[in-house]
């Protein structure tokens, strides 16, 4: 059963934060995090009895996100379970030396003390009452934690926005992927997937305007009765700005499925119109406007929460200022102090990742200083990534136009870190541009050295 609370767990041992909306469930959670504690679930916990012990759970909608005010809902490393010890009430009148009380829920009795979940020593409270009312309760792993069935995910949304991007991202973390699934075929599709011998899997299935009979209103009413009868349903709304959409049918000079006597902008404007009702109900909205294929996959990743501890994914990446900085940049480290090769004729057609260039750039004197240092602070902060949980870490090398001294550093770095033990990815985003290199310098008259007088 789904109760309204949240769950937090320290050394294996969750506590319930029970109250209504606004009682500060999340914020209390918030702050316990800071002091170390592991997320389970936001809002809503799934309890199941094992023996005479509760296990609290997240629903998949929701698993891995934490509701932040005024700030919205964000991605948060979090444990799939965890013995319940301890229930919190934040709605009643904290008592000064209260009598010992339970909570009890499927003839399982949880201790229960109440707290004013914004004061500021609550998480002090939280972990003391922990300690003196759970402390009795074993954390206990069960041999066969209940699974709820796998969640279904729709994918719909503006034509060209990255349904089929989104589709083979969800097939790598894997979930079942059909494109232009006609709604009739959902339960039979739900239904199949369930009577499989291993393992239900997840499933996910595109749906836009192209498809027979597409009627959003009444796909709003069918995944709304769905949900009703307890299938874990989501939608996931893939939207793109008019100009970018216009640029991107007119760059692959592919016709927009609405509109193919007729320039794209018509189809758009029509499928924007036709799809509103399946916005508006959206569980999640991802704008890919300006995201490549790989920001796409990290925000997919957040939304569902598959940031887990200890799978930290690093990328290393050159670019050019020329071109603007890296949408999913983390760390910057600009390179343009570095003498440029650009200016040597010989060097000039070649990149960074030529050991003319290469040795060119590690040849100025503020290179290995500059160098050293920001390996050495790499290999400090990457643990400390990993320990909060981040999954994903894109650290940005530029130089002006991201061919020749931003390629060699980010060479330099990846090298260092895959001997210190790390396995980063290795990007070069304007390998292939000509012409940056000289964006400021232009006219710049070159001296015997190579370099801009």
């Amino acid at each position: 059963m789904t109760v309204h609370a949240t769950a937090v767990a320290l050394d294996g041992r969750a506590v319930l934060l029970l109250g209504p909306s606004g009682a500060g469930k999340s914020d209390l959670a918030l702050r316990l995090i800071d002091r170390g504690w592991r997320l389970i679930a936001d809002d809503r916990v799934v309890l199941v009895r094992h023996g005479d012990a509760l296990w609290g759970s997240a629903p998949a909608p929701i698993a891995g996100l934490i509701e932040v005010r005024d700030v919205g809902i964000v991605a948060e490393a979090a444990l799939t379970g965890a013995t319940v010890a301890l229930a919190i009430d934040l709605a009643a009148r904290p008592a000064r030396l209260p009598e010992p009380s339970v909570w009890t829920f499927d003839d399982v009795a949880v201790p229960l003390i109440a707290l004013s979940a914004h004061e500021e020593s609550a998480p002090l409270k939280v972990e003391r009452a922990l300690q003196a009312h759970g402390a009795a309760v074993k954390a206990v792993v069960p041999a066969h934690p209940a699974s709820p069935a796998p969640p279904i995910l729709i994918v719909s949304g503006m034509s060209g926005a990255g349904k089929s991007s989104t589709l083979k991202a969800l097939e790598d973390m894997d979930y079942e992927a059909v494109d232009n699934l006609p709604l009739g075929l959902v339960d039979a599709l739900f239904n199949s997937a369930q009577g499989g011998d291993g393992p239900p899997r997840p499933l996910a299935f595109g749906i836009d305007a192209r498809t027979r009979s597409f009627d959003a209103e009444a796909l709003v009413a069918r995944l709304r009765s769905l949900r009703a009868e307890g299938v874990d349903i989501r939608l996931l709304y893939l939207d793109c700005s008019h100009e970018e959409l216009t640029r991107r049918f007119s760059e692959t000079r592919r016709r927009h499925p609405l509109a193919l006597d007729r320039p794209a902008a018509d189809g758009i404007d029509l499928e924007r119109s036709l799809t509103a009702p399946l916005r508006r109900w959206a569980d999640m909205v991802i704008d890919t406007t300006g995201l490549s294929v790989a920001d796409l996959r990290r925000r997919i990743a957040e939304r569902l929460g598959h940031s887990t501890e200890g799978s930290l994914t690093v990328t290393i990446e050159s670019f050019g200022f020329a071109g603007g900085l890296p949408r999913d940049a983390d760390l910057v480290f600009d390179m343009r102090f570095l003498a440029n090769p650009h200016w040597d004729v010989a060097l000039r057609p070649l990149t960074g990742e030529d050991p003319a260039v290469a040795a060119y750039v590690a040849a100025d004197p503020a290179f290995a200083p500059a160098v050293d240092r920001i390996a050495d602070l790499l290999l400090t902060l990457l643990p400390g990534y990993g320990r909060e949980g981040k999954a994903y870490l894109t650290i940005a090398v530029g130089c002006t136009g991201g061919r020749h001294r931003s390629v060699a550093v980010a060479r330099e770095l990846h090298t260092r870190l895959l001997a210190a033990g790390h396995a980063p990815l290795l990007v070069h985003r304007d390998l292939a541009s000509t012409g940056n290199d000289a964006a400021i310098l232009t006219a710049a008259p070159v001296s015997e050295q190579g370099k801009a007088t």
